[in-house]
């Protein structure tokens, strides 16, 4: 079997960090990258061997991720939906069912999902849409609205979206789909200037009635909470990949404390190395500490993922507090590295810089810190009475 080594050498690691810095000055996205990671069959990492796939298991598509992101974090995150679709494929043939199995076919075809699930103002996420599916007659929908934060606008061909539909017989119904990039009913703005994660390229998505097909149509579910295998599928593969990321993020700006530490002296120690104070070696140790606890997390959620072991309701508060926990331990590990290697990290050439920037995306995503901790709440303590 071809490995996670096999495939992310050391060389083609170094070629896509050497990118990374141009990509996020230009705000350009990383088409060299994807280039040199489809040629790799990196996209095809989750699809079965049968179909021409790499054949991972989850825990490797998570370390393999940590690693890409270790090396350019906007590359990894704006793969990582691609990772998700085929995870969430992956998932569900696991358990018997064959919903997406057009997609794994596609996927080792070559071709590029995007997700395309979020909207400004919906903090309902899967259980809720601003956006309008409308059904046609013969059983295909048409999609309106906008989707926003959809990595690799400029590259993806299949979009796999939501939105609501209000007029069927059975209505409501939130309807999940996919959509083809050469529908003329959708289009992409150039609207992605931000402060981090920018070669990711996660323009808005409009639709505009673009239409998908009746077997393109992979779920029909009522609005809120679900335990459709579907729902579970996105939220697992979502949340630990997303992890996986922003784990890596962490995991480098580690390394560039510890060069830090042992390339800057200290006149107050008689010109030392700063990785002999004191202070330095516990800001280090407190990094290390704690993202040292987040791989083995990783690893037995994604075990139990491929092994369906079933946590029943706690599965939700396992993968929402996951992905809380490693967001938050990468910022404050990118805190901790910024302040070992001091004032030069503040400028825009600094690669600590930029991992600062980027790590600030993590409290955007997805479970949210308020919402993974009403639901771990929820868990631990039952609901609040209405």
């Amino acid at each position: 079997m071809t490995t996670v080594d096999d495939v992310l050498t050391d060389e083609l690691l170094t070629r896509i960090r050497g990118r990374a810095a141009a990509y996020d000055r230009e705000n350009r996205f990383f088409d060299e990258d994807l280039a040199d990671l489809r040629a790799a069959g990196y996209l095809r990492a989750l699809v079965p061997a049968e179909l021409g796939g790499l054949g991972w298991d989850l825990a490797d598509a998570l370390r393999a991720q940590a690693r890409l992101a270790g090396a350019a974090p906007a590359t990894a995150l704006g793969v990582n939906m691609h990772l998700v679709w085929t995870g969430v494929a992956k998932i569900l043939a696991d358990r018997g069912d064959d919903a997406l199995a057009f997609l794994q076919r596609e996927a080792a075809a070559d071709e590029v999902f995007a997700f395309g699930i979020s909207e400004a103002g919906n903090d309902l996420m899967l259980f809720g849409s601003r956006s309008e599916a409308r059904p046609q007659p013969e059983g295909g929908y048409r999609f309106h609205g906008r989707k926003v934060f959809t990595s690799m606008s400029p590259a993806w061909t299949r979009l796999g979206t939501m939105a609501l539909d209000t007029e069927s017989a059975d209505a409501p119904k939130i309807v999940y789909a996919f959509i083809d990039r050469d529908d003329p009913d959708v289009s992409s703005l150039d609207d992605w200037d931000t402060i981090g994660m920018r070669a990711s390229q996660s323009r808005t998505t409009v639709l505009d009635g673009a239409y998908a097909p009746a077997d393109r149509v992979v779920r029909r579910l009522d609005p809120g909470p679900n335990a459709d295998p579907f729902i579970f599928g996105i939220f697992a593969a979502f949340e630990l990949l997303l992890a996986a990321v922003y784990t890596g993020i962490g995991d480098r700006a580690l390394e560039l404390a510890v060069e830090a530490a042992h390339a800057r002296t200290s006149m107050k120690f008689d010109g030392r190395k700063l990785a002999h104070d004191p202070d330095i070696r516990h800001r280090v140790a407190s990094a290390a500490i704690a993202q040292d606890a987040l791989a083995p997390q990783l690893a037995a959620l994604a075990h139990d993922v491929d092994a369906l072991v079933d946590h029943g309701p706690r599965w939700f508060p396992k993968l929402s507090g996951m992905k809380v926990r490693a967001t938050e331990t990468a910022r404050a590990t990118v805190d901790e590295a910024i302040r070992v290697a001091g004032g030069s990290s503040f400028f825009a050439a600094s690669e600590l810089g930029r991992l600062y920037r980027d790590v600030l995306a993590g409290i955007f995503h997805p479970s949210d810190d308020e919402s993974a901790h009403a639901t771990v709440a929820n868990a631990w303590l039952g609901p609040v009475p209405d």
